[in-house]
């Protein structure tokens, strides 16, 4: 996932200095961060920095941190990948994302037709995680229809074997990702999409706690969208949320936008599960990074309202939602420690995806993207590979 040498070529040396720099595991006051054709050689004081590199001042007050890493972004920039699963699609909503901090996504398609999926598959492979297009992530469609939040009833369907003969084409995209229902999946399923490199997360599904487990021990290492779409966690029936919660083989994303859940369900969460293992995802839908106050989703309207991205008969969709925003709520509405909101936002995704420590970090040797934030986390700049974002 690292830069091509043509791509170093044309990368200068430059330095950026800041008040305070987190480099996904601890913090550094008062750095520099010194970047060589676009991949991070080291952070230093800043009275060590070195004299003959370009260096940029950040405002006082200033953060440096890991670009955010977004596992699960359905649209932006007016763009929904459902309406066009293409290369220029997913350009352009990882494009609206990017002035939110965001360095890298996983386009997400919802549940759909087998040719949408496939197109999706064929357009990721195209990018060849160029452009800030880590891989896909498949959202359905085998899923629990008695769980389908917005997903269309006629588009969630039971799998097959003879399904793994498609959807395994994703092995070859990037870091790529499947949300699936473990009850809705044959035997050795979800075994055979792990063995071969794609991320399993359950989401939309009503498994029992023996059921997820079973899934877990096949290789099954995600939760989409802690706390929505699934059972609630009771006294004897823990289900899928009282397994996420406890066993640290599992990476929980969370919807961190003050309406998906409580921020003290939240908070709950993020002292539940270990720091190295809850992820701020966004579900983005197409209004971010738009005036726009409603958009079609596959045939029905979806309204923005106060601040909600609801469908007629008042079911969310999705979320109106950029990781800026949600590492902000992280720390302001929930209370959660500025280096744990950053490392839930890149790091933890990283480490999720595999792609720990090329991305997610601002260790010597990473790939250089890098997120600029005021005290009030505010996102100022943004680059990407060394590079200024625009």
């Amino acid at each position: 996932m690292g830069l091509e040498p043509a791509e170093h070529a044309r990368r200068p040396q430059l330095a950026i200095s800041a008040d305070r720099i987190f480099d996904g595991y601890r913090w550094h006051d008062d750095a520099v961060i010194l970047v060589d054709r676009g991949v991070v050689r080291w952070i230093a004081p800043r009275d060590r920095s070195e004299d003959d590199w370009p260096t940029e001042v950040m405002p006082p007050g200033t953060v440096l941190a890991p670009g955010f890493i977004d596992l699960q972004v359905n649209g932006g920039g007016g763009i929904l990948l459902n309406d066009e699963p293409t290369p220029d699609a997913m350009r352009a909503i990882a494009r609206a994302h990017r002035r939110y901090g965001t360095t890298s996504c996983l386009p997400t398609l919802i549940s759909d037709t087998r040719a949408k999926a496939t197109a999706a598959i064929a357009a990721a492979k195209l990018l060849d995680g160029t452009d800030g297009i880590l891989g896909l992530h498949l959202e359905g469609p085998f899923i629990s229809r008695s769980r389908p939040g917005i997903h269309r009833d006629d588009c969630i369907r039971s799998a097959t074997t003879d399904d793994l003969d498609w959807l395994g084409e994703l092995s070859a995209v990037g870091s790529s990702m499947v949300t699936l229902a473990p009850e809705c999946v044959p035997a050795g399923f979800v075994k055979t999409l792990a063995a071969s490199g794609i991320r399993v997360s359950v989401g939309h599904s009503e498994a029992d706690a023996d059921t997820l487990r079973r899934a877990v021990d096949d290789g099954l290492s995600g939760v989409t969208h802690l706390f929505n779409a699934m059972p609630a966690m009771t006294a004897r029936q823990p289900g899928i949320v009282g397994v996420a919660l406890t066993d640290q083989r599992l990476t929980a994303g969370i919807i961190v936008d003050g309406i998906h859940v409580d921020p003290l369900v939240v908070r709950a969460a993020f002292a539940a599960k270990d720091r190295s293992n809850i992820a701020l995802v966004s579900d983005a839908m197409p209004t971010v990074g738009t005036g726009q106050d409603h958009f079609e989703l596959m045939g029905r309207r979806i309204e923005l309202r106060n601040g909600r991205l609801v469908s007629e008969n008042g079911t969310l969709a999705g979320a109106h939602l950029e990781l800026a925003s949600a590492v902000k709520n992280a720390v302001t509405l929930v209370g959660i420690p500025l280096d744990d909101a950053l490392r839930a936002a890149s790091l933890v995704p990283a480490r999720f995806l595999g792609i720990e420590p090329d991305r997610g970090t601002l260790s010597a040797g990473a790939r250089a993207d890098i997120v600029a934030l005021t005290a009030k986390l505010d996102v100022v700049a943004t680059w990407i590979a060394g590079e200024r974002a625009k």
